[in-house]
């Protein structure tokens, strides 16, 4: 029975191993179960570093992974945002939407002193069914900081302080980036390290608050981390979201 038992761990833990991928390039993307993970070195040449992503497991709608980077020169930059996209967790209508669950388990396995950079919800909103985040299809980006370290700032202005949605306290910035239209909320208490919510609340919050449109479409949802300067090992231990 201890000899299959050790059995059992051997081939679990090489398991493990044979379903861990890494990605290094600039845009590198691979699958990932229910979603596709991707670099996403978008603002790299503001900078100089590295990065690399790996993909620890995916089985069903979870999905486990790691980013390290190193990036220097011009904090006040975003040079990636390495993350996970559900590929079939959008077109519908926020007014359609009856529940968007999620939970997000994420730590930092290391970091350097004063390290700048977030760790965030991208949900694309926009007019069609589907198009691709941070295009001409995009009418708003809603994000929803978890962390954010060394006194970065999300696109625009603060308009709201103090909001009460899915158990947490929110500063709701809002500001134009491109053809959108930035609403980012932003933890009051520090790092939500375990974050379970449904998403619709936010939808409700800004459609009742912030005059988007119910009839707004989800054109995706990403999940990931925002380096500007510093190096760090981000884990997520588990991550899942789906649309309802």
């Amino acid at each position: 029975m201890l000899f299959k038992l050790i059995s059992l761990v051997v081939l679990s833990q090489i398991s493990l191993l044979a379903s861990a991928q890494t990605i290094s390039g600039r845009f590198d993307c691979l699958p990932a179960g229910s979603y596709t993970l991707c670099q996403n070195l978008w603002g790299s040449q503001s900078g100089s570093g590295s990065e690399n992503t790996t993909l620890v497991s995916a089985s069903g709608n979870s999905v486990s992974w790691s980013t390290n980077w190193n990036w220097a020169n011009n904090p006040n930059n975003v040079k990636s945002y390495p993350n996970v996209i559900h590929n079939s967790a959008k077109g519908k209508q926020l007014s359609q939407v009856g529940s968007a669950q999620t939970t997000w388990n994420w730590h930092y396995q290391t970091q350097s002193s004063g390290i700048r950079a977030d760790v965030a919800y991208d949900i694309w909103l926009g007019n069609a069914p589907s198009g691709d985040p941070a295009s001409a299809a995009s009418s708003y980006e809603i994000m929803i900081w978890l962390s954010g370290k060394g006194g970065i700032q999300p696109v625009g202005s603060q308009v709201t302080s103090g909001i009460s949605v899915a158990g947490h306290t929110w500063n709701l910035w809002r500001g134009p980036n491109s053809n959108w239209q930035v609403l980012s909320f932003v933890s009051t208490s520090g790092d939500i390290t375990n974050f379970s919510a449904d998403l619709k609340q936010f939808f409700n919050y800004l459609v009742s608050n912030q005059g988007v449109a119910s009839s707004q479409y989800v054109q995706s949802i990403q999940a990931g981390t925002e380096p500007f300067t510093g190096s760090a090992i981000l884990v997520t231990d588990t991550y899942s979201v789906s649309l309802n």
